[in-house]
């Protein structure tokens, strides 16, 4: 296999379980992923989350081009707590309160910004953070204003005032 069709692959199984988690509201799953596609199995998923490490600017690479952008466009942010109740070794483990488990749980603080176009209701994550204040200091507000900041300086995110 060449290495342009790898690439390609890596980026297709990339954009496949992004989409799968964002129209997922229940089970995020590898082995629930794999149940669902034909085309990948719980292995290879598991593969390529292990050896990649996707930052937010390869994010940014992967969805700018699918963006269907909209004058009434905006941002959202949210924040999520990716329970891990049995690993202890993960360095941003921390405890947090978790919103949908309504309590204090052990697991991954990641801080999203998604866009929307309202006449759609389509949405694309646009950029993302770990929420890890033990090691950088930054609450989740501080990477909320860095997205905000990076969406509009960088990105080129324009928006009306309300």
């Amino acid at each position: 296999m060449n290495t342009s069709t790898l690439i390609e692959k890596k980026h297709t199984l990339f954009s496949d379980y992004c989409q799968f988690l964002l129209s997922n509201f229940t089970n995020f799953t590898q082995t629930y992923f794999a149940e669902h596609t034909d085309k990948w199995s719980h292995d290879q998923l598991n593969r390529f989350l292990r050896n990649e490490n996707i930052s937010s600017h390869e994010l940014w690479i992967s969805v700018k081009d699918d963006i269907a952008y909209d004058d009434e466009g905006y941002l959202i942010f949210d924040d999520v707590v990716l329970p891990e109740p049995h690993v202890k070794a993960i360095e941003v483990l921390r405890s947090q309160w978790s919103g949908s488990g309504k309590k204090v749980v052990e697991g991954i603080g990641i801080v999203t910004c998604i866009y929307v176009t309202p006449k759609t209701q389509a949405y694309w994550i646009i950029d993302y953070r770990i929420f890890d204040k033990t090691h950088d200091g930054k609450t989740k507000i501080d990477h909320l204003l860095e997205m905000l900041h990076t969406a509009y300086f960088k990105k080129n995110f324009h928006f009306g005032l309300c």
